[in-house]
């Protein structure tokens, strides 16, 4: 179990280590923000923030007196100066008309400007600010994506800003959907009576049918064989198993997803006796059917890495036992308690 635990703190360290760059995004206050942008403000942040962008709210400044041209420069200042990749700009005072989005090639210095139409009074005005804020965000990183390519493959110019470069990669992924997927990592089983603890290597196979549930293939086994002592000597168990089955996703989208998950397969113990003299040791082989219950959680992490945990409940029949001088000393399978952790990615 500390070694499963040690296993799970690295392997969360080892994908948050370097972790790309996310887009940064400044959202521009307006000045005597009516409630309706107050919550549009609130909402659009959220939006963001679980759409994968780094997100800042700053006080819109007072307008200048030369009109729309300073305004735009103004917000271009902003965003160099916080390093910003782009910037949703409140157009309006009390009673905001419409929002502006800009997206700033730090390349060439130029902006990408689109506006989007706000009704405040209209039914779910908040919630459709923020969906089309995102959506322009998005296109105008392709069409920046795109134009640097261009530039880069005609005359040898730099690429597109880095975060740009990352998010675009990030939605071309998302694009094509998840349909397979291959997890490793390891499994720590226990039985409840008598069979100390293993350490089984562990791989998945996943093929995702639907976006709630994922049919799977796992197969673990070439662990460490726990030792039970007996009355005229001790034996070396060793446990392989493999499961068909499938989990059910509750929340698919969520970053966190909880799974439920129910296998069959079989299981396979072998068992080596060692005897005190002047009694004889044997071997033993066993084939089990197996029933596999498990619940947990899925960690879902950028580029199409997961990191899942579950807790699992094994029955065998018929079960392994270990004895000596007929006597029964332990059994597997009676139930195994099992803990799994594994690393996957979707293809």
């Amino acid at each position: 179990m500390r070694r499963l635990a040690l296993a799970a703190f690295v392997s969360i360290g080892l994908f948050a280590a370097a972790p790309a760059r996310a887009a940064s995004v400044i959202i521009v206050r307006p000045a005597n923000s009516p409630p309706v942008m107050v919550e549009t403000l609130v909402r659009l942040r959220g939006e963001l923030i679980s759409a994968g962008f780094e997100t800042d709210i700053v006080d819109a400044a007072p307008p200048p007196e030369s009109g729309p041209a300073d305004s735009r420069a103004g917000l271009e200042r902003l965003a160099a100066r916080r390093g910003a990749d782009a910037v949703v700009a409140i157009v309006g005072d009390l009673a905001p008309d419409s929002v502006e989005v800009w997206v700033v090639d730090k390349v060439t210095g130029k902006s990408v400007v689109r506006r989007v139409p706000f009704e405040p009074a209209a039914a779910g005005a908040s919630k459709t600010l923020a969906i089309r804020a995102i959506e322009l965000l998005r296109s105008s990183f392709l069409e920046i994506d795109l134009a640097a390519r261009d530039r880069q493959s005609a005359a040898g110019a730099a690429p597109p800003p880095a975060a740009v470069v990352h998010f675009v990669d990030a939605e071309r992924l998302a694009q094509r959907p998840e349909r397979f997927g291959v997890e490793v990592g390891g499994a720590a089983v226990m039985s409840l009576d008598g069979v100390g603890p293993a350490l089984l290597p562990l791989v998945r196979l996943d093929w995702s049918l639907r976006p709630w549930f994922v049919a799977e293939m796992t197969a673990a086994g070439l662990g460490t064989r726990p030792t039970v002592a007996g009355p005229a000597g001790s034996a070396q168990v060793a446990q392989a198993y493999g499961l068909l089955g499938g989990s059910l996703r509750f929340r698919a989208g969520a970053r966190l997803v909880p799974i439920a998950a129910l296998s069959a397969g079989v299981l396979h113990t072998s068992v080596e006796g060692r005897a005190d003299a002047p009694n004889q040791g044997h071997g033993v082989d066993q084939w089990s059917f197996l029933v596999d219950v498990g619940a947990g959680a899925v960690l879902r992490l950028p580029d199409r890495f997961t990191v899942s945990l579950a807790l699992h409940a094994q029955i065998g029949e018929p079960y392994p036992a270990v004895r000596f001088l007929d006597t029964e000393v332990a059994t597997s399978a009676r139930p195994n308690l099992l803990l799994t952790l594994t690393v996957g990615a979707w293809l």
